[in-house]
Protein backbone atom coordinates (compact mmCIF):
# COMPACT_ATOMS: atom_id res chain seq x y z
CA UNK A 1 0.00 0.00 0.00
CA UNK A 2 1.36 3.40 -0.97
CA UNK A 3 2.08 5.92 1.75
CA UNK A 4 -0.45 8.78 1.72
CA UNK A 5 0.77 12.02 0.23
CA UNK A 6 1.18 14.99 2.57
CA UNK A 7 -0.89 17.87 1.31
CA UNK A 8 0.66 21.30 0.80
CA UNK A 9 3.72 20.70 2.98
CA UNK A 10 6.47 23.19 3.69
CA UNK A 11 9.81 21.64 2.77
CA UNK A 12 13.16 22.76 4.19
CA UNK A 13 16.51 21.62 2.84
CA UNK A 14 18.99 21.19 5.67
CA UNK A 15 22.78 20.98 5.76
CA UNK A 16 25.32 21.69 8.51
CA UNK A 17 25.61 25.46 7.98
CA UNK A 18 24.52 28.24 10.34
CA UNK A 19 22.34 29.60 7.54
CA UNK A 20 20.54 26.26 7.44
CA UNK A 21 19.46 26.79 11.05
CA UNK A 22 17.86 30.07 10.03
CA UNK A 23 16.13 28.29 7.16
CA UNK A 24 14.69 25.76 9.64
CA UNK A 25 13.36 28.63 11.81
CA UNK A 26 11.78 30.36 8.82
CA UNK A 27 10.29 27.13 7.47
CA UNK A 28 8.74 26.39 10.88
CA UNK A 29 7.22 29.90 10.96
CA UNK A 30 5.80 29.44 7.46
CA UNK A 31 4.40 26.01 8.34
CA UNK A 32 2.74 27.44 11.44
CA UNK A 33 1.29 30.45 9.59
CA UNK A 34 -0.02 28.23 6.80
CA UNK A 35 -1.15 25.43 9.12
CA UNK A 36 0.91 23.04 7.00
CA UNK A 37 3.10 20.06 7.83
CA UNK A 38 6.86 20.70 7.90
CA UNK A 39 9.21 18.25 6.24
CA UNK A 40 13.00 18.55 6.62
CA UNK A 41 15.22 16.94 3.98
CA UNK A 42 18.94 16.21 4.02
CA UNK A 43 20.72 14.31 1.26
CA UNK A 44 23.57 11.83 1.55
CA UNK A 45 25.77 10.17 -1.05
CA UNK A 46 25.55 6.50 -0.09
CA UNK A 47 29.16 5.86 -1.01
CA UNK A 48 31.04 3.36 1.10
CA UNK A 49 33.78 5.01 3.08
CA UNK A 50 36.27 3.55 5.52
CA UNK A 51 35.54 4.39 9.15
CA UNK A 52 39.02 3.61 10.47
CA UNK A 53 42.24 1.94 9.47
CA UNK A 54 41.65 -1.84 9.88
CA UNK A 55 44.33 -3.90 11.55
CA UNK A 56 44.07 -6.64 8.92
CA UNK A 57 42.57 -7.33 5.51
CA UNK A 58 39.95 -9.54 7.17
CA UNK A 59 38.68 -6.56 9.15
CA UNK A 60 38.56 -4.22 6.14
CA UNK A 61 35.16 -5.40 4.88
CA UNK A 62 33.52 -4.85 8.27
CA UNK A 63 35.23 -1.47 8.77
CA UNK A 64 33.46 0.14 5.81
CA UNK A 65 30.40 2.25 6.36
CA UNK A 66 27.41 1.10 4.38
CA UNK A 67 24.81 3.29 2.70
CA UNK A 68 22.42 2.32 5.51
CA UNK A 69 24.97 3.51 8.09
CA UNK A 70 25.21 6.81 6.25
CA UNK A 71 21.41 7.12 6.02
CA UNK A 72 21.05 6.56 9.75
CA UNK A 73 23.82 9.06 10.54
CA UNK A 74 22.29 11.64 8.19
CA UNK A 75 18.86 11.16 9.75
CA UNK A 76 20.35 11.54 13.23
CA UNK A 77 22.17 14.76 12.24
CA UNK A 78 18.96 16.08 10.72
CA UNK A 79 16.91 15.28 13.84
CA UNK A 80 19.58 16.92 16.03
CA UNK A 81 19.60 20.10 13.90
CA UNK A 82 15.80 20.33 13.99
CA UNK A 83 15.70 19.75 17.76
CA UNK A 84 18.46 22.34 18.35
CA UNK A 85 16.51 24.99 16.47
CA UNK A 86 12.91 24.12 17.34
CA UNK A 87 13.19 22.43 20.73
CA UNK A 88 9.94 20.71 21.69
CA UNK A 89 8.34 21.67 18.37
CA UNK A 90 10.79 19.32 16.60
CA UNK A 91 8.55 16.32 17.28
CA UNK A 92 6.03 17.64 14.75
CA UNK A 93 8.62 17.78 11.95
CA UNK A 94 8.93 14.88 9.54
CA UNK A 95 12.58 14.17 8.70
CA UNK A 96 13.79 12.54 5.50
CA UNK A 97 17.35 11.45 4.83
CA UNK A 98 17.45 10.92 1.07
CA UNK A 99 20.03 9.18 -1.07
CA UNK A 100 21.29 11.24 -3.99
CA UNK A 101 22.11 14.74 -5.12
CA UNK A 102 20.60 17.32 -2.77
CA UNK A 103 18.99 19.57 -5.38
CA UNK A 104 17.36 16.73 -7.26
CA UNK A 105 16.14 15.05 -4.09
CA UNK A 106 14.65 18.27 -2.73
CA UNK A 107 12.74 18.82 -5.99
CA UNK A 108 11.62 15.16 -6.12
CA UNK A 109 10.44 15.33 -2.51
CA UNK A 110 8.61 18.59 -3.22
CA UNK A 111 6.70 16.85 -6.01
CA UNK A 112 5.93 13.82 -3.84
CA UNK A 113 4.55 15.85 -0.91
CA UNK A 114 2.81 18.51 -2.97
CA UNK A 115 4.98 21.20 -1.36
CA UNK A 116 3.58 24.71 -1.31
CA UNK A 117 6.98 26.19 -0.41
CA UNK A 118 10.63 25.12 -0.33
CA UNK A 119 12.93 26.91 2.11
CA UNK A 120 16.71 26.88 1.60
CA UNK A 121 19.70 28.77 2.96
CA UNK A 122 22.24 30.76 0.96
CA UNK A 123 25.67 29.39 0.28
CA UNK A 124 28.42 30.98 2.33
CA UNK A 125 28.33 33.35 5.25
CA UNK A 126 29.23 36.69 3.67
CA UNK A 127 26.98 37.01 0.66
CA UNK A 128 23.73 36.10 -1.00
CA UNK A 129 25.57 33.78 -3.38
CA UNK A 130 23.51 30.79 -4.30
CA UNK A 131 25.13 27.40 -4.32
CA UNK A 132 24.49 24.74 -6.92
CA UNK A 133 21.71 23.17 -4.84
CA UNK A 134 19.78 26.45 -4.55
CA UNK A 135 20.29 27.23 -8.23
CA UNK A 136 19.02 23.79 -9.25
CA UNK A 137 15.98 23.99 -6.95
CA UNK A 138 15.10 27.50 -8.19
CA UNK A 139 15.11 26.25 -11.79
CA UNK A 140 13.21 22.99 -11.19
CA UNK A 141 10.93 23.53 -8.18
CA UNK A 142 7.20 22.87 -8.56
CA UNK A 143 6.41 25.67 -6.07
CA UNK A 144 7.84 28.95 -4.75
CA UNK A 145 11.30 28.85 -3.17
CA UNK A 146 12.35 31.02 -0.24
CA UNK A 147 16.09 31.60 0.09
CA UNK A 148 17.14 32.58 3.61
CA UNK A 149 20.37 34.59 3.85
CA UNK A 150 23.20 33.54 6.11
CA UNK A 151 23.61 35.44 9.36
CA UNK A 152 25.82 38.52 9.05
CA UNK A 153 29.39 38.16 10.16
CA UNK A 154 30.14 40.87 12.70
CA UNK A 155 33.66 42.32 12.87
Amino acid sequence: MAQPKAVNAILVGVNSSDASRLAIEQAAREAELRNAPLIAVRAYSGERTPTAQPASAAQSASAERTAEDERLETESLLRDAIREVLGDRADAVEVRAVLGLAGRKIVETAHKVNAQLIVLATHGSRSMLLGTVSQYVLRKAPCPVLIVPAPPVLP
